[in-house]
């Protein structure tokens, strides 16, 4: 038989295949760290998990506009627009299943075959393949960590043409953790407004930021909000991600395009999951705030430890919940790397390659995990390599 070959370059996702791994390790009887997977390790608030239990109760489980619940979608305009420093209307925002809808289906409504998709390398492995299955051709832009892995702006300028017809941001960034600095989204903006590119900002990680940084959406810059797709999930911020529950803001005829790429694939969000939505945005937020100081705390201590490991070089992560130290004075590659750290120290974390080829040389550990945990691997991983003569 053959297959469309809008699916030849589409890979499994790297931390499915190391968790994957791991439960096989664990299922014959070894103890395993997880430091591989991007899940909060926080359980789904309570005031927002009685609000789906009530939904449910209350009978809330029939379809929905495909779009979103408009209660939801006014909150969520109100909520982003505040945060962002930009006004929102409610027919912007496109409620989804989780957030991958809205990365897929904009990439899909406005990219023909052959046109280019600027997108960050090492950067969340969906990207490059939703690029492929709209017939783009993609354009990885080095991400560079002497500078907190913003976008290297020299390649972004070679590679920007009037070619050019989307350009992907991740800020804070999954894998590395890096904010892109106010300056440096100035300067992609100037270059999506001359070659009348659009961008794509992902934005799920924006209320995961520490003290020592600050976030930016590149739609708050003059001129960029028209040509500028937001997207953005309650899966981190409020340790929502089985709810699957994400949302993307957008002009409001690009969102019109996405209503019908909805109706005529998932059909709808699940209804009474909205309503968990809407009490996590309108409820209290004391609950985020703590969870982002324990991440900061939890931060500090896995970048200490791994900058105490020999061959380490990691920096401090200015948000999300990601470390990804360079790794190069090890002389191993990461995927071996990695696997070495699996299957002898039982700690898994992700090779930087599973990012793009650009994450060749640094692995990506999560710290959504208790500081004991934290500091149990660190000591597995430095024995492990102490013990290999590394």
């Amino acid at each position: 038989m053959t297959y469309a070959s809008r699916t030849n370059h589409l890979e499994p996702e790297g931390a499915y295949q190391v968790l994957a791994r791991a439960n096989q390790l664990e299922a014959a009887g070894q103890e395993i760290i997880h430091l591989e997977i991007g899940q909060p390790d926080y359980s789904t608030f309570e005031n927002v998990a009685q609000a789906g239990i009530d939904a449910i109760r209350a009978g809330h489980t029939r379809y929905t506009p495909p779009v979103g619940m408009p209660s939801l979608r006014e909150a969520i305009a109100e909520d982003s627009g505040r945060r962002r420093g930009i006004r929102i209307a409610a027919d912007e925002v496109v409620v989804s299943p989780g957030g991958k809808p809205n990365l897929f289906f904009p990439t899909l409504a406005l990219v023909e075959a052959g046109d280019e998709v600027i997108y960050p390398d090492p950067g969340f492995p969906t990207y490059e393949a939703m690029i492929g299955v709209a017939g783009g051709r993609p354009m990885a832009v080095p991400l560079l960590e002497e500078n907190n892995f913003s976008f290297d702006l020299e390649a972004f300028d070679r590679l920007i043409s009037e070619r050019t017809k989307l350009i992907i941001l991740n800020s804070p960034g999954n894998p590395t953790g890096g904010v892109i600095p106010r300056t440096d989204l100035e300067h992609i903006a100037r270059q999506a407004q001359k070659f009348n590119a659009w961008v794509m900002s992902d934005e799920i990680y924006a209320r995961l930021v520490y003290e020592d940084a600050e976030f930016n959406s590149i739609a708050s810059v003059p001129g960029m909000q028209e040509r500028t797709i937001i997207v953005d999930s309650f899966s981190k911020t409020y340790s929502m991600t089985g709810w699957r529950l994400g949302y993307g803001i957008m002009p409001r005829e690009l969102a019109a395009k996405v209503d019908l790429l909805l109706t005529h694939s998932v059909g709808s969000t699940a209804h009474f999951t909205q309503f968990a939505g809407l009490e996590a945005i309108t409820g209290p937020q004391d609950q985020v705030k703590v969870m982002v100081a324990d991440y900061q705390n939890r931060r500090d201590v896995i970048v200490d430890g791994l900058n105490a490991i020999p061959g380490f070089l990691c920096q401090k992560p200015q948000g999300a919940f990601y470390a990804f130290p360079n790794i190069k004075g090890t002389g191993m590659k990461s995927g071996e790397l990695a696997d070495l750290i699996l299957e002898k120290a039982g700690v898994a974390l992700l090779p930087g390659s599973s990012f793009g080829r650009h994450g060749e040389g640094y692995l990506r550990l999560s710290y959504a995990n208790s500081i004991e945990n934290i500091r149990k691997g660190l000591e597995r991983i430095k024995s492990v390599l102490k013990g290999s003569g590394r």
